[in-house]
């Protein structure tokens, strides 16, 4: 069959709380990044493609780097991110499952080494457990103007950008309208922002929604948002080290704060695997 399709490559398909990823092993494939941009949006494509809010390529990491392999991660749209928290739990999960690193290992991302410690015993069995990279660019109580009016946010830099406000009911928030309102909010230019909406429910406890940059809609989940939620959220007080946030997908996602460091723990499911047949998405090797 493969012959009457023409060239193919196999992917896996991930999910980690509802943010789902197309992984393809490059370490053999060596598929340039100048074209990895298109394939992202070739591939992630509803309807002409899997459809995914991103795509990632495992790849071999340089020598002598202490990394167990890196990868070139892109939003559906085809822009390149610096880190995706619900990501870097599916390609420790993935890479654990392929034999291409063991349950504890570091990888590289654009934002700097990850640490991934994958769950194989016990009622967690599955999870992942990821230390971020260290936050920066903390700045709480800003005051920015939207449609008229006032809007008290704040921001954390946990990887990639995110801009958090906390409400007293996120489900009556028109995300899609203040997402990307904020997404795009002069403050936050050049690069633009994620924006999340959190309702705290008592100090351990928030329910979590985020309109993701690159994504430009609501997702499922947002693994680095949920740090960035819990690290604002414990330096205004709201909660303690820990905190489990309800996602819009209903899956839960634990973040713990940690002598300094940021943990987030939750699932990892890889839920399919196939072949990409490449004429039919107009995309080739080189």
């Amino acid at each position: 069959m493969s012959e009457m399709f023409g060239t193919s490559v196999p992917f896996y398909k991930m999910q980690g709380c509802g943010n789902d990823f197309v992984v393809i092993d490059n370490r053999g494939l060596s598929i340039p990044q100048a074209v990895m941009p298109q394939w992202a949006k070739s591939i992630c494509a509803r309807a002409f493609g899997v459809y995914a809010d991103g795509l990632f390529f495992i790849d071999n990491a340089p020598g002598n780097s202490g990394l167990d392999y890196v990868w070139h991660f892109y939003n559906n749209d085809g822009s390149r991110a610096e880190m995706c928290g619900n990501a870097s739990r599916c390609v420790g999960r993935l890479a654990y499952t392929l034999d291409i690193a063991p349950a504890e290992h570091t990888f590289g991302t654009d934002a700097g080494p990850i640490k991934a410690k994958v769950i194989t015993e016990g009622p967690q069995r599955g999870q992942v457990k990821v230390q971020l990279t260290p936050p920066k660019n903390i700045e709480t109580n800003i005051n920015i103007d939207v449609d008229g009016e006032t809007m008290e946010v704040h921001f954390a830099d946990t990887g990639v950008p995110h801009t958090v406000a906390f409400v007293d009911d996120v489900e009556s928030i028109d995300i899609q309208k203040l997402g990307a309102a904020i997404r795009y909010h002069e403050r936050f230019a050049p690069a633009g922002t994620n924006m999340s909406f959190a309702q705290v429910k008592d100090r351990e406890t928030m329910l979590l929604r985020t309109y993701e940059r690159g994504v430009e809609a609501e997702t499922y989940a947002c693994g680095t948002a949920a740090a960035a939620t819990q690290l604002l959220a414990n330096k205004l007080d709201l909660t303690g080290d820990a905190a489990a946030l309800t996602t819009t997908g209903g899956e839960i996602l634990t973040v713990s704060l940690e002598d300094g460091n940021v943990f987030l723990q939750g699932s990892a499911e890889m839920t399919f695997s196939g072949d990409l047949y490449l004429d039919a998405l107009g995309l080739s090797t080189r």
